[in-house]
């Protein structure tokens, strides 16, 4: 987690919003980027999501299991307490699911409609956001961009996104064959909060030369697979590992990756991935001139967070050592052994400690800082989510393929 200037490989903007059903330009617009990502090789788009409902999304449950109020300096912080009770579930005043439905969350229609109901368009891609990239991005295309909306477990902990992880290969190789994609065509997924991390672990496995490590994480979850009933996990893995292996995963296609406020937490293997870019809702509030660290101040930031002052919240603060908890004695050892492998930090205090470092976007791929103006004063959550709401909205499409395209695939 760097704190150094990334100069270069960061740009600064302000979002526009364009209600596109009501603007004859905006769809034009569309249509036209539309054509530049189809000349460009772009033949699917996934929008990857999860649920910032009923997930535990700041990861709380693994700061209160550490204990951290109980002892060490932290203690002593003004605001720290206030802090956690914004980001714990109960007190936050993000809703749970109905039902008490909890991850991991099913990929299919039925999931994909409650949280519509429940959420909007606030931080999660919707299937009316779906359609209108589908008809707006294919007006004209004789071959159209395949548009798809794909929900991870939400399983926010090591063990649920590594196997995401690997399920998320196991669809890449469905769409390579589904499509016959090849060299020259492209698969872009634009990936809204955790999602992200998700995919920076993808990337590490499509990594050719990590193999021991690879095939270490592999025989973790594949024990895991069979002790818990979970045969797609080894299926998958035993379908996918000789192709990784050999780097025909995606038989000659390349995998391009947005990500939109994701915490900064694991590292990426850009060596597997075509381009990958960053995009986080911040507004600058610093005073040192490190305007491209968010601020981490206590005990301000309780007071900041409420209207989502400084952008989003819910990427600064879900960093290293929180997490959601696994339900079971297998899951929670399994994790741990994840855990290992991916993160070597633990502990409140270095949960702090990565909290207050600010990092807005991570050591690898470009980045963008976009102030999503979504900061009105309203102190409801469901306004915002705390700044994690804004960049899935329909009004904020068009502004989001802009500087996708402008930043992913125009010439340069």
């Amino acid at each position: 987690m760097s704190r150094k200037n990334p100069g270069e490989r960061i740009t600064v903007r302000e979002a526009t919003s364009t209600a596109l059903p009501e603007s004859p330009p905006g769809q034009d617009a569309m249509a036209t980027l539309g054509q530049h990502l189809s000349r460009t090789g772009v033949r699917v788009i996934v929008l990857l999501h999860g649920s910032i409902l009923g997930t535990d999304v700041f990861g709380v449950q693994r700061l209160d299991e550490l204990g951290g109020l109980k002892r060490g300096y932290s203690r002593g912080v003004a605001g720290l307490d206030a802090l956690l009770a914004l980001m714990r579930e109960g007190s936050n005043g993000i809703s749970p699911l109905p039902g008490g439905l909890k991850p991991p969350l099913a990929n299919d229609d039925t999931t994909k409609r409650l949280l519509d109901e429940q959420l909007g368009d606030a931080g999660n891609f919707t299937n009316a956001y779906l359609e209108l990239m589908r008809q707006s991005l294919n007006r004209g295309l004789d071959q159209p961009i395949h548009c798809i909306r794909e929900l991870w477990s939400s399983e926010h902990h090591h063990l649920g996104r590594a196997m995401a992880a690997v399920s998320m290969l196991g669809y890449l190789r469905d769409r390579v064959e589904a499509h016959k994609l090849g060299q020259g065509d492209r698969i872009l997924i634009q990936a809204h909060g955790q999602a992200g991390l998700v995919l920076a672990l993808v990337s590490n496995l499509l990594c050719v030369t990590a193999n021991s490590s690879r095939k270490r994480l592999f025989a973790l979850l594949s024990d895991f697979a069979s002790q818990s009933n979970r045969p797609d996990i080894a299926s998958t893995i035993q379908r996918t590992a000789p192709l990784l292996a050999n780097g025909a995963l995606l038989n000659g296609a390349m995998l391009d990756v947005v990500t939109f406020g994701m915490p900064v937490r694991y590292g990426w293997d850009p060596s597997g991935l075509g381009k990958l870019l960053h995009i986080v809702n911040h507004r600058s509030m610093r005073t040192d001139g490190k305007a491209w660290l968010s601020k981490m101040e206590l005990p301000q930031i309780t007071m900041e967070m409420p209207i989502a002052w400084g952008g989003d919240y819910i990427q600064e603060l879900a960093v290293a050592c929180s997490d959601a908890v696994p339900t079971t004695n297998e899951a929670k050892a399994a994790n741990k052994a994840v855990w290992e492998m991916v993160e070597p930090f633990d502990g409140f205090e270095r949960w702090l400690e990565c909290a207050r470092r600010a990092v807005r976007i991570p050591s690898e791929g470009q980045g963008m800082l976009a102030d999503y103006k979504d900061s009105t004063g309203s102190t409801n959550v469901r306004d915002h989510y705390f700044g994690h709401a804004a960049y899935t909205r329909l009004n904020a499409m068009l502004f989001n393929t802009t500087e996708i395209v402008q930043a992913l695939y125009s010439a340069k």
